[in-house]
C-alpha cells in the first residue's frame, strides 16, 4: 500500500481510471458482439442500424483512447463488408 499522500492520490486516480476504462471497453465489446449476432441472423435492415451504432461506438473508442485509429478503421471495414454481403 502507498504511504505518501501523493502515492495515495495516484492509487485513487488509477482505480477511477481503471473502472472507467473497463466500462468503456465493455460497452464497445458489447456493441461489436450485438452487431455480429445481428449479422448472423441475416436481417439486413437491423444489421445496418446496428452497424451505424457500432461505428459510432468505435469512433468514441478512438476518442477515449481504447483503440488505435487504424484498428477501428479495420473493424469498420470488415464489419461493413459483412453487412453489405447479407442477402
Amino acid at each position: 500500500m502507498a504511504n505518501h499522500l501523493s502515492a495515495l492520490k495516484r492509487a485513487r486516480q488509477t482505480e477511477r481510471r481503471t473502472a472507467r476504462n473497463r466500462a468503456n471497453t465493455s460497452t464497445l465489446r458489447s456493441q461489436l458482439r450485438d452487431l455480429r449476432e445481428t449479422i448472423e441472423k441475416g436481417d439486413k435492415a437491423a444489421a445496418e442500424q446496428a452497424y451505424r451504432k457500432t461505428v459510432s461506438a468505435l469512433d468514441k473508442g478512438i476518442q477515449k483512447g481504447l483503440l488505435h485509429e487504424n484498428t477501428a478503421s479495420r473493424y469498420k471495414s470488415r464489419l461493413g463488408k459483412r453487412v453489405t454481403a447479407i442477402k
